[in-house]
């Protein structure tokens, strides 16, 4: 079973599969080529020769070069984790379509400041503009995987979300490539530098335009009580009409869910807190959960996503152009192995066990790449542009790192995130998943600089370091994070059992579009 595999929780019409989810799945999915993207391209864009002339790098001595550059890098991911916050507010109060609107604009404010910069203006207008386009994709980190949760129907709800991390990877890899074509292609001058901080606003001016098109959730709307547009949007986005029992049974599927939530923990802002505050079991959730993150920002993978330069000077890599593609290649590497991960390995081999021989395998890796570079200190052999047979077996030690770090720790995290909340408290976990995510974000990438300044010869501490960490994870994962490889065929046996029972007894209940139609709730929805 993979992202193509299409596991049905009850008989699907056809219609229900069609372009308008996909389509709106597909634009809310442009905030994650928002996020791919300046991991990538930051970077590099750093290494360039027309920014660091531009702002007078050479000069600086090498520890407050290393501040400036972690402080342009990790700004961004301190707004980013106050954005996922802000998000779990609006998410309840905006709702998924005008979050993803107010985000979006946040986002392209900031990268229209970014371009104001110059050598006159000083680096103020890029920290300023990169905590305001951190706290848009901090918010849309959270708000568009619940937005794609709730419209994607059950059998494609993988293959919609999918959608998602494909996008982070499309935007990572034209940022790790692009500075390498404008390197190439233009000259070194101040508009050089400007061209990839401007790629930024495509991806976020289709999102703030999409915005504008797509329907708003129907279980938000539900929850709010505006039935009657919530049917008319769930009519659209299925592609069927008001009395179809597949409309039937999803909105009174909706209200059961709402009508437990509002039993068991209540409707309101504050509650998901208070279900946290007295269950032990959903605290230790919201606690595994969180670890993932750290274990993920562990593996040394935001170090490389935005100091990717540094790391392969580290490595013998001389010339910016050389270090650039290099990047380039390691940005194929990982967007191919995501699409593996996407379509065959998650659901073949399971999450516990790619998280374990990922990081069993990435450590050796690092463990050899560490070892390489305390015993030949390469980045100290300027005037030797040609890698030596160990140098080359460091490349493909760094490749075959990320051959095991893609596949598992990538998104993986995420996707158990997903599985591990309940209705109740699903909004609640995946703001404290961004949150998560963004806060070992920073971490990574504020000190990356100062650890390869102090951390052993060339920085070979580092890789030692992160070698560390993803053995560490090893024992986590193994006793911590349960097995579930039979839950799937058990919840989606029960569902269909339920849903059978559902449309047997349907008329008997009284469970019609006839008794909507009364309450009030449908008037005119056939003509959607």
């Amino acid at each position: 079973m993979g992202l193509l595999t299409l596991v049905e929780d009850r008989p699907t019409p056809s219609a229900v599969y069609n372009w308008r989810v996909y389509m709106c799945a597909a634009i809310a999915s442009f905030a994650s080529c928002m996020i791919g993207y300046d991991s990538a391209f930051i970077g590099t864009t750093l290494a360039l020769p027309s920014f660091t002339n531009e702002f007078g790098f050479a000069k600086m001595d090498p520890t407050h070069l290393a501040l400036i550059k972690a402080n342009i890098v990790s700004v961004y991911q301190a707004g980013a984790f106050f954005g996922s916050l802000m998000a779990y507010c609006s998410a309840y109060f905006l709702g998924r379509k005008k979050s993803l609107w107010v985000f979006g604009a946040v986002f392209i404010v900031g990268a229209g400041m970014m371009l104001g910069a110059s050598a006159a203006r000083g680096l103020g207008l890029i920290y300023g503009g990169r905590v305001l386009a951190g706290i848009g994709v901090g918010g849309a980190s959270m708000i568009v995987p619940i937005y794609i949760s709730e419209i994607a129907p059950p059998a494609v709800r993988g293959r919609l979300v999918g959608i998602y991390e494909l996008g982070w990877q499309i935007g990572g890899l034209v940022g790790f490539w692009i500075n390498y074509g404008i390197s190439e292609t233009f000259p070194s001058n101040h508009a050089q530098w400007l061209i990839p901080f401007a790629v930024q606003l495509i991806p976020a001016g289709l999102l703030f335009a999409g915005s504008f098109w797509i329907k708003e959730s129907p279980r938000w709307l539900y929850s709010k009580g505006r039935r009657e547009q919530a049917l008319r949007n769930l009519c659209w986005i299925r592609n069927l009409p008001a009395d179809d029992l597949y409309i039937v049974e999803e909105v009174t599927f909706i209200d059961a869910a709402l009508e437990h939530q509002a039993a068991s923990i209540g409707l309101g802002f504050w509650k998901p807190f208070k279900a946290v505050g007295r269950s032990r079991k959903v605290q230790w959730r919201f606690f595994l959960g969180g670890m993932l993150f750290l274990w993920q920002n562990g593996s040394g993978i935001n170090a490389i996503n935005y100091y990717s330069p540094t790391v392969f000077k580290s490595i013998g890599i001389q010339g910016t152009n050389t270090s650039f593609l290099t990047t380039g290649i390691f940005g194929v590497v990982k967007t191919a192995l995501t699409i593996i991960w996407l379509l065959f390995l998650i659901d073949k081999l399971g999450r516990r066990k790619l998280l374990m021989g990922g990081a069993a395998g990435g450590s050796l890796c690092m463990w050899f790449i560490g070892a390489y570079i305390a015993i030949t200190n390469p980045a100290s052999h300027t005037k030797n542009t040609q890698l030596s047979g160990a140098g080359i077996a460091a490349i493909f030690f760094f490749y075959l790192w990320t051959a095991f770090y893609t596949p598992s720790w990538n998104g993986t995290p995420w996707v158990l995130n997903s599985e591990m909340f309940d209705s109740n408290t699903r909004s609640l976990g995946q703001a404290s998943a961004a949150c998560n995510n963004w806060f070992w974000n920073f971490i990574i990438s504020r000190f990356t600089p100062q650890m390869f300044l102090t951390m052993g010869k060339s920085g070979c501490g580092v890789y030692f370091f992160f070698a560390s960490m993803m053995i560490a994870s090893i024992p986590f994962v193994y006793f911590l994070i349960k097995p579930v490889s039979r839950a799937n065929k058990t919840v989606i046996a029960e569902v269909r059992a339920l849903e059978e029972e559902f449309r047997h007894d349907a008329d008997g209940a009284g469970l019609s579009v006839a008794k909507e139609k009364a309450m009030g709730h449908v008037e005119n929805i056939n003509e959607v």
